[in-house]
C-alpha cells in the first residue's frame, strides 16, 4: 500500500512526499484508512519507533476543520519530551493546511505563554497529563466539545502515576467522541481503563500483545556483581561504533556508571532527575547529534527520548517491571534498522530475566563476555578500517612530506604502519593484557536466585556479599503505588549515594522492597515520617522467613485499660 491508497487529502499527502515517506509502515497501513472512515474507538498495539505519530496524527489532521478555531483534538502523553516531538511532527505533517494549528502544553514551561496560545485558538492540543489537567482547572483549556481523544503510550503515562490526571481529564471530555488508544504493552490497568472509558473499540495489533521489536536481537552476559562494570566497558570497546543508552535502576548508579565511563575517557553522559530542565535538553541535545556515544539514564529520564538511530540498549540492572524492559529495548531497532538489546546481568537476576523471556515468548541469547585479545582484534580492525576510508587533502599535506619522510628515514613502509598504528593502539593492548574471564560458568541454578540467609533476620546476601534487608511498606497498588514510585520514594528519603536495591514486589495494599541493610535503619526513620498522595507511610523491617505476609510487628503491652471492663480488678479506695 502507498499513502496515496489510504484516502488524504492532497495536503497532507504532499507534505509526507516531501518528508521523504513513500510507504506507510504497518502500524500505519491499518490505522489511517480505518480513521478516516470510521468512527468507532480504537485500541492500537505497536512498538515505539513503528511510526504511530502519523498514525493518529494524519487522520485527525485529515478529519479536523481549519475553519474554525476550537479545540478539536486532544493529545495526551507521558513527557515534555514526547509532546514536544509529537507537536513538531503535526506541525511539519500539515506545512500545507492553512490555518491549522496545534499547541503544545507541557510542564517545566512558563504556563503563562501556554496560555496566551490556547486563548488564540488551535484544532488540536497535545499535552502532558498533569499540564492540561492544570490548564482544565483553570477554565483555560475547554475539552467539552473534542471530537478525538488519543492516548499515546498510555502504559507509560500510567506507570508514571498519572491515573488520577488521566480519570479528571477524560470525565471532563464529551461522551460522544473517538477515542484512540495508542500502547506499546497491554497491562491489566490499561484492559480497566479501555472497559471504562472505551465504547466497543476495535484493536489493531502489529506483533502479538507485549511482543519486542522483531529486528531487534537480545543478549545477555552474567557476571559476578563486582565486574557489571567491567563488562559494560567490554561490551563497548567490542562495538566500537556503538551508539547506545545504558539504563540504569537508580539516580544513583546512573551518576556512579557515568562518572566512571567519563573518567575512562568514554564519551557518555548522564540522564537522571537530579538534573534541572536545562542541563537535561543540554544532555539530551547533544546525545541526539551523536556527541556522544552513550547515554546513562534511569527510565524515567529517558522517556520520549526520541533517537531512531540506536544501535544498542543496553541493560546495566534489568527493570523492575517486566514490561519496561519492552520500551527499553523498543528503542533500538526503530525505522526499519537492526538492534542489540544487551543485559548484563548477576546471579540473582536470571531469574527476572527468564520471567521477562516468558513474557516476551522468546529465549533471549547467552553470550560470552569477550576477552582482551578479542577486544583487542575488532579495535585493531576498526582502526584499519577508519584509517584505510580517510580523505587525504594533497594540497595540505604534500608541503609537509619531505619533513616527515625524513623522521622516518632508515624505516620501511610496514615499519612505518606499525608505529602508527601502535600509537594509536596501545593503550588497549596495556589495558587488557592478562585480562581476566569475567563471565560466570556453570553457576546457574533454575530460577535464577542464589541467596545466602543468617538465622531468622531477614537479611539476603547479592554475589558480591552485600547484605540486603527485606523492608515492608503499607502501601501498593490501591494506593497507586508501582516500582518507579517507590524508587523514587526511596531517592528522595535516602541521603547516601550507592544505596543498592534489590527486588520489588508491588501487592494489593503493600508492598516489599530488598535494600543495602547499612541503610536501612536510616531510611525507615525517614520514611516514616512522610506520605503519599495524602496516605501516611509505614516502613518496618521484615522478621523470620516470612516472603508473603505482611511482616510481624512488634506489639505493645497491653495495660489495664486495653482489657475489657469486667476484666479490670478493682482497686480498694
Amino acid at each position: 500500500m502507498t499513502f496515496e491508497q489510504t484516502g488524504l487529502k492532497p495536503e497532507l499527502l504532499s507534505a509526507i512526499s516531501e518528508m521523504g515517506f513513500e510507504q506507510p509502515t504497518p502500524i500505519q497501513e491499518k490505522t489511517i484508512p480505518h480513521l478516516i472512515n470510521n468512527k468507532n474507538d480504537l485500541i492500537a498495539l505497536a512498538q515505539t519507533g513503528t511510526g504511530k505519530t502519523a498514525a493518529f496524527g494524519l487522520p485527525v489532521l485529515h478529519n479536523c476543520d481549519v475553519t474554525k478555531k476550537d479545540i478539536q483534538a486532544l493529545i495526551l502523553c507521558p513527557t515534555r519530551e514526547l509532546c514536544l516531538q509529537i507537536s513538531r511532527d503535526l506541525d511539519a505533517f500539515s506545512k500545507n493546511l492553512r490555518g491549522f494549528k496545534n499547541i503544545a502544553v507541557y510542564g517545566g514551561a512558563d504556563i503563562s505563554k501556554q496560555i496566551r496560545e490556547l486563548r488564540s485558538g488551535g484544532q488540536v492540543v497535545v499535552g502532558t497529563p498533569g499540564r492540561v489537567h492544570d490548564l482544565i482547572r483553570r477554565k483555560v483549556l475547554n475539552v467539552s466539545q473534542i471530537r478525538w481523544m488519543v492516548l499515546d503510550e498510555a502504559d507509560e503515562m500510567l506507570n508514571m502515576g498519572f491515573k488520577e490526571e488521566l480519570d479528571a481529564i477524560l470525565a471532563e471530555t464529551p461522551a460522544i467522541k473517538q477515542t484512540l488508544l495508542f500502547s506499546a504493552t497491554m497491562p491489566r490497568e490499561i484492559s480497566n481503563m479501555t472497559n471504562k472509558y472505551l465504547h466497543s473499540p476495535e484493536e489493531i495489533s502489529v506483533g502479538r500483545k507485549n511482543e519486542g521489536a522483531a529486528n531487534v536481537e537480545h543478549h545477555y552476559y552474567v557476571v559476578q556483581a563486582k565486574d557489571k562494570y567491567a563488562t559494560l566497558k567490554r561490551v563497548a570497546d567490542n562495538y566500537p561504533n556503538c551508539y547506545a543508552i545504558v539504563f540504569c535502576r537508580t539516580r544513583m548508579e546512573t551518576r556512579d556508571v557515568a562518572e566512571k565511563l567519563m573518567e575512562d575517557g568514554y564519551n557518555a553522559d548522564a540522564l537522571h532527575g537530579d538534573l534541572s530542565q536545562a542541563q537535561r535538553d543540554y544532555v539530551m541535545n547533544r546525545f541526539r547529534t551523536g556527541q556522544l556515544q552513550m547515554l546513562v539514564a534511569t527510565d524515567v529520564a529517558a522517556r520520549g527520548l526520541d533517537v531512531n538511530s540506536l544501535s544498542h540498549v543496553i541493560n546495566y540492572s534489568l527493570p523492575d517491571d517486566p514490561e519496561a524492559y519492552i520500551h527499553r529495548s523498543g528503542r533500538t531497532g526503530r525505522a526499519g534498522k537492526s538492534g542489540i538489546s544487551v543485559s548484563i546481568l548477576h546471579m540473582r537476576e536470571t531469574g527476572k530475566l527468564r520471567h521477562i523471556e516468558k513474557i516476551f515468548n522468546k529465549r533471549f541469547e547467552r553470550k560470552d563476555v569477550p576477552g582482551g585479545e578479542e577486544i583487542c582484534e575488532v579495535q585493531l580492525m576498526h582502526l584499519a578500517e577508519k584509517v584505510a576510508q580517510v580523505e587525504v587533502n594533497d594540497s595540505k599535506i604534500d608541503p609537509y612530506m619531505p619533513a616527515i619522510m625524513a623522521k622516518f628515514e632508515g624505516l620501511n613502509s610496514e615499519e612505518i604502519l606499525k608505529r602508527f598504528v601502535s600509537a594509536e593502539f596501545n593503550r588497549f593492548l596495556a589495558y587488557y593484557k592478562n585480562a581476566p574471564d569475567l563471565n560466570v560458568r556453570g553457576q546457574e541454578r533454575k530460577g535464577g536466585d542464589k541467596r545466602g540467609r543468617r538465622g531468622d533476620r531477614g537479611n539476603d546476601y547479592n554475589d558480591n556479599g552485600m547484605n540486603f534487608s527485606r523492608l515492608f511498606i503499607n502501601a501498593g497498588k490501591k494506593q497507586n503505588l508501582n516500582a518507579s514510585r517507590l524508587l523514587g520514594l526511596i531517592n528522595e528519603h535516602s541521603k547516601r549515594k550507592n544505596v543498592e536495591i534489590g527486588k520489588i514486589d508491588i501487592q494489593r495494599k503493600f508492598s516489599f522492597f530488598e535494600i543495602d541493610s547499612r541503610f536501612e535503619k536510616e531510611l525507615i526513620q525517614s520514611m516514616n515520617q512522610s506520605s503519599l498522595d495524602g496516605h501516611s507511610l509505614e516502613v518496618d523491617r521484615v522478621t523470620g522467613e516470612e516472603r508473603v505476609s505482611v511482616p510481624k510487628i512488634k506489639k505493645k503491652k497491653k495495660t489495664a485499660m486495653d482489657q475489657p471492663r469486667a476484666k479490670r480488678k478493682r482497686t480498694k479506695r
